[in-house]
Protein backbone atom coordinates (compact mmCIF):
# COMPACT_ATOMS: atom_id res chain seq x y z
CA UNK A 1 0.00 0.00 0.00
CA UNK A 2 1.38 3.48 -0.89
CA UNK A 3 -0.10 6.91 0.35
CA UNK A 4 -1.60 6.75 -3.33
CA UNK A 5 -3.57 3.61 -2.71
CA UNK A 6 -3.00 -0.11 -3.41
CA UNK A 7 0.76 -1.35 -4.60
CA UNK A 8 2.75 -4.02 -4.52
CA UNK A 9 6.29 -3.79 -4.34
CA UNK A 10 9.15 -6.48 -5.63
CA UNK A 11 12.86 -6.47 -5.48
CA UNK A 12 15.21 -4.12 -3.59
CA UNK A 13 14.80 -0.75 -4.09
CA UNK A 14 18.23 1.39 -4.49
CA UNK A 15 20.43 2.50 -6.78
CA UNK A 16 21.66 -1.01 -8.20
CA UNK A 17 18.90 -3.64 -7.90
CA UNK A 18 15.80 -3.10 -10.25
CA UNK A 19 12.62 -2.91 -8.31
CA UNK A 20 9.29 -3.36 -9.34
CA UNK A 21 6.38 -0.98 -8.34
CA UNK A 22 2.90 -2.53 -9.39
CA UNK A 23 -0.22 0.24 -8.45
CA UNK A 24 -2.85 2.15 -9.26
CA UNK A 25 -5.16 -0.60 -9.87
CA UNK A 26 -8.55 0.11 -11.87
CA UNK A 27 -11.20 -1.23 -13.86
CA UNK A 28 -11.92 1.23 -16.54
CA UNK A 29 -15.02 0.00 -17.74
CA UNK A 30 -16.98 0.08 -14.24
CA UNK A 31 -18.03 -3.63 -13.16
CA UNK A 32 -17.15 -5.30 -16.47
CA UNK A 33 -13.90 -7.90 -15.56
CA UNK A 34 -11.21 -5.72 -17.24
CA UNK A 35 -8.70 -4.66 -14.65
CA UNK A 36 -5.29 -2.50 -15.61
CA UNK A 37 -2.59 -1.50 -13.39
CA UNK A 38 0.87 0.24 -13.90
CA UNK A 39 3.79 -1.50 -13.29
CA UNK A 40 7.18 0.62 -12.98
CA UNK A 41 10.69 -0.94 -13.04
CA UNK A 42 13.90 1.45 -11.40
CA UNK A 43 16.62 1.11 -10.90
CA UNK A 44 20.42 2.91 -11.39
CA UNK A 45 20.01 2.02 -15.37
CA UNK A 46 16.39 1.90 -15.96
CA UNK A 47 13.24 3.99 -15.75
CA UNK A 48 10.26 2.48 -17.66
CA UNK A 49 6.45 2.17 -16.57
CA UNK A 50 4.09 0.46 -19.01
CA UNK A 51 -0.20 0.25 -18.28
CA UNK A 52 -1.03 -4.02 -17.80
CA UNK A 53 -4.30 -4.90 -18.89
CA UNK A 54 -6.00 -7.90 -17.54
CA UNK A 55 -9.14 -10.17 -17.63
CA UNK A 56 -9.56 -9.85 -13.59
CA UNK A 57 -5.88 -10.40 -12.85
CA UNK A 58 -6.02 -12.97 -15.39
CA UNK A 59 -5.39 -15.35 -12.28
CA UNK A 60 -1.48 -13.61 -11.39
CA UNK A 61 -2.30 -14.33 -7.66
CA UNK A 62 -3.52 -18.00 -8.38
CA UNK A 63 0.21 -18.68 -10.69
CA UNK A 64 2.08 -16.88 -7.82
CA UNK A 65 -0.09 -19.71 -5.33
CA UNK A 66 0.78 -22.21 -6.85
CA UNK A 67 4.12 -21.20 -6.73
CA UNK A 68 4.12 -21.21 -2.94
CA UNK A 69 2.65 -24.33 -2.69
CA UNK A 70 5.09 -26.07 -4.99
CA UNK A 71 7.90 -25.34 -2.45
CA UNK A 72 9.85 -28.59 -2.80
CA UNK A 73 10.41 -27.21 -6.35
CA UNK A 74 9.63 -28.37 -9.91
CA UNK A 75 11.11 -29.11 -12.86
CA UNK A 76 12.09 -26.31 -15.77
CA UNK A 77 10.52 -22.98 -15.86
CA UNK A 78 6.51 -22.17 -15.58
CA UNK A 79 5.47 -19.08 -16.97
CA UNK A 80 2.01 -16.56 -16.56
CA UNK A 81 0.94 -13.65 -19.27
CA UNK A 82 -1.04 -11.09 -18.81
CA UNK A 83 -4.21 -10.57 -21.21
CA UNK A 84 -2.36 -8.65 -23.75
CA UNK A 85 1.29 -9.58 -23.10
CA UNK A 86 2.12 -6.45 -21.78
CA UNK A 87 3.68 -8.54 -18.83
CA UNK A 88 4.98 -11.77 -18.58
CA UNK A 89 6.53 -13.84 -15.84
CA UNK A 90 9.03 -17.02 -16.17
CA UNK A 91 9.22 -19.12 -12.38
CA UNK A 92 12.45 -21.59 -12.35
CA UNK A 93 12.86 -23.77 -9.00
CA UNK A 94 17.05 -23.58 -8.02
CA UNK A 95 18.15 -25.39 -5.61
CA UNK A 96 18.50 -24.27 -2.26
CA UNK A 97 15.13 -23.60 -2.07
CA UNK A 98 14.32 -20.28 -4.04
CA UNK A 99 12.31 -19.38 -6.26
CA UNK A 100 14.03 -16.91 -9.32
CA UNK A 101 10.76 -14.76 -10.80
CA UNK A 102 11.92 -13.25 -14.37
CA UNK A 103 9.36 -10.25 -14.99
CA UNK A 104 9.44 -9.24 -18.18
CA UNK A 105 7.42 -6.22 -19.05
CA UNK A 106 6.69 -5.04 -23.00
CA UNK A 107 5.58 -2.54 -24.89
CA UNK A 108 1.92 -2.69 -26.25
CA UNK A 109 0.47 -3.75 -29.07
CA UNK A 110 0.56 -2.78 -31.84
CA UNK A 111 4.25 -0.84 -31.80
CA UNK A 112 5.75 -3.46 -29.55
CA UNK A 113 9.34 -1.60 -29.90
CA UNK A 114 10.56 -2.75 -26.69
CA UNK A 115 11.24 -5.27 -23.96
CA UNK A 116 12.53 -5.29 -20.58
CA UNK A 117 13.27 -8.65 -17.87
CA UNK A 118 14.42 -8.28 -14.57
CA UNK A 119 14.86 -11.38 -12.52
CA UNK A 120 13.84 -11.44 -8.41
CA UNK A 121 14.90 -14.16 -6.22
CA UNK A 122 12.51 -15.45 -3.59
CA UNK A 123 12.68 -17.86 -0.92
CA UNK A 124 10.47 -20.44 -1.69
CA UNK A 125 7.58 -21.43 0.64
CA UNK A 126 6.67 -18.19 3.32
CA UNK A 127 7.93 -15.52 1.07
CA UNK A 128 6.09 -17.17 -1.93
CA UNK A 129 3.14 -17.24 0.00
CA UNK A 130 3.11 -13.53 1.14
CA UNK A 131 3.65 -12.13 -2.33
CA UNK A 132 0.89 -14.14 -3.33
CA UNK A 133 -1.23 -12.82 -0.83
CA UNK A 134 0.16 -9.45 -1.33
CA UNK A 135 -1.04 -9.34 -5.11
CA UNK A 136 -4.31 -11.17 -4.19
CA UNK A 137 -4.94 -8.36 -2.17
CA UNK A 138 -3.96 -5.66 -4.37
CA UNK A 139 -6.07 -7.18 -7.28
CA UNK A 140 -9.03 -7.11 -5.42
CA UNK A 141 -8.40 -3.43 -3.77
CA UNK A 142 -9.01 -1.46 -7.18
CA UNK A 143 -9.93 2.28 -7.29
CA UNK A 144 -11.57 4.51 -9.13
Amino acid sequence: MTEDGPAVRVGEPGPQPVHLLFSEPTRPYGEDPTLDFLVKARGQWVSIETLVRTWDGDGLDTFLSSLAEDFRGWKGARSWRSLERDLTISAEHRPGGYVHLTWGIHDRPPSEEWHFETTTVHAAGEEMRNLAAEFQMFLTSTVG
